[in-house]
């Protein structure tokens, strides 16, 4: 067996994984490096079930290509001409575990797509994987009423926890990533959630 750093270990490809999603603040396992950056050609909307009940399903984010987007009418109709993300460097040695980790992780609709990730540091791109909700799956909901959405996201939960707070989370994860990280869709959303969580609030506390 080849130590690990040895030649042989050299010789397998390096195999990353782009995070675009809850994967920013909750890591894959075995990886040795976390490179902050973006892709292109794709925006990212809270289109896909996959959280919550089967009865009361939330909301996740996918990637939609961004000229079939162009062709949907959006209530968020702008989006950035980057989606920022993190890319994940997984050890050689636990590339097949950690795929099948996420093949379990991204279940619901979500298939495996390759893209170019520019890294925040201005180097080479780098060719990732990443987990995709296609709108032709069917748990792709589409667009969405943005105050709809916000309601649907608060009253959502199920064995991953709060559906607010996968989006709180990654509100968050996103302005951490960089000055330019920012994206309007999420951030809207975000505050549209807290901004009903106040008013339930108020209303229970009156």
């Amino acid at each position: 067996m080849s130590a690990p750093g040895s030649a042989a270990d050299e010789a397998i490809p390096a195999f990353w994984l782009f995070g675009y999603g809850s994967l920013i603040w909750k890591p894959p396992p075995h990886f040795d490096r976390r490179v902050p950056g973006w892709v292109t050609g794709y925006v990212r909307r809270f289109w896909q079930d996959h959280r919550g009940t089967p009865d009361a399903p939330g909301r996740v984010v996918t990637l939609i290509e961004r000229s079939h987007w162009e062709t949907l009418t959006d209530h968020h109709d702008t989006a950035p001409d980057k989606v920022w993300g993190v890319a994940y460097r997984i050890v050689p040695e636990r590339v097949a575990e950690v795929k099948e980790y996420l093949d379990i992780r991204e279940v619901n609709g979500y298939s495996i797509h390759y893209t170019p990730f520019h890294p925040a540091d201005g180097s080479a791109p780098i060719k990732t994987l990443a987990y995709i909700g296609t709108p032709d799956n069917e748990k792709f909901i589409g667009p969405q009423d943005p105050q709809e959405l916000a309601h649907h996201i608060l009253e959502s939960r199920g064995p991953s926890g709060l559906n607010k707070d996968y989006l709180y989370g990654l509100d968050t994860a996103l302005n951490e990533l960089s000055p330019e990280s920012r994206d309007h869709h999420v951030s809207d959303l975000a505050e549209r959630v807290r901004a009903l969580e106040q008013m339930a609030n108020g209303h229970v506390s009156s």
